[in-house]
């Protein structure tokens, strides 16, 4: 019976854990497989896990990417969020409202518009002076992370030295006499 429930569960398991789609209403879900919208296949929302989209046609929901790079050259309706992950915006690629970066860098091409806001968090941005942003534009450079680090990074070395000449103190003191009481 052991046998045969291990036959099973060997059996199962590349169809379990092989990467697979899901969709509804023209969503597209991925884990480790990258997204694609064409003109031919417009995706509504995209949402991406460990991969890249790239939209070439139209996106009419929002674009969510952790770990992956996104890729607009053609429109996005709603929002693009991306986690950890270069954002490229194409010639003349729009995006109708937010642009969020978090960890990564956005690079806009020529006549590319974001409709609303511009977030990015600990990253960078590169774009023309044709590049146009609806409202706000909020840019937090990622050198300013550094900062606590150095801080914390600082105070631990100093830690360390005190501690170190502190022990090399009593090793030296240690070979003396100590002085007589009277």
């Amino acid at each position: 019976m052991k046998l045969r429930a291990l036959i099973f569960c060997l059996l199962v398991a590349p169809v379990a854990l092989a990467p697979m789609r899901a969709r509804a209403n023209d969503d597209a879900v991925q884990f480790g497989s990258d997204i694609t919208a064409s003109a031919d296949h417009p995706v509504h929302d995209a949402v991406c896990f460990f991969c890249d989209v790239r939209a070439d046609g139209e996106v009419t929901g929002d674009i969510v990417v952790f770990f992956g790079d996104v890729h607009i050259n053609g429109t996005a309706h709603r929002d693009v969020v991306n986690f950890f992950g270069r954002t490229q915006l194409d010639d003349g690629a729009i995006i109708e409202r937010d642009l969020v970066n978090f960890f990564g860098s956005v690079r806009a091409g020529q006549n590319a518009q974001v409709g609303r806001s511009l977030v990015i968090i600990f990253g960078s941005l590169h774009a023309p002076g044709s590049f146009s942003i609806g409202q706000d534009k909020f840019v937090m450079p990622g050198f300013l992370l550094l900062i606590p680090f150095l801080f914390f990074a600082l105070i631990i070395i100093v830690i360390v030295r005190a501690i170190r000449a502190w022990r090399w103190r009593r090793r030296m003191y240690a070979g003396y006499p100590v002085p007589p009481h009277l």
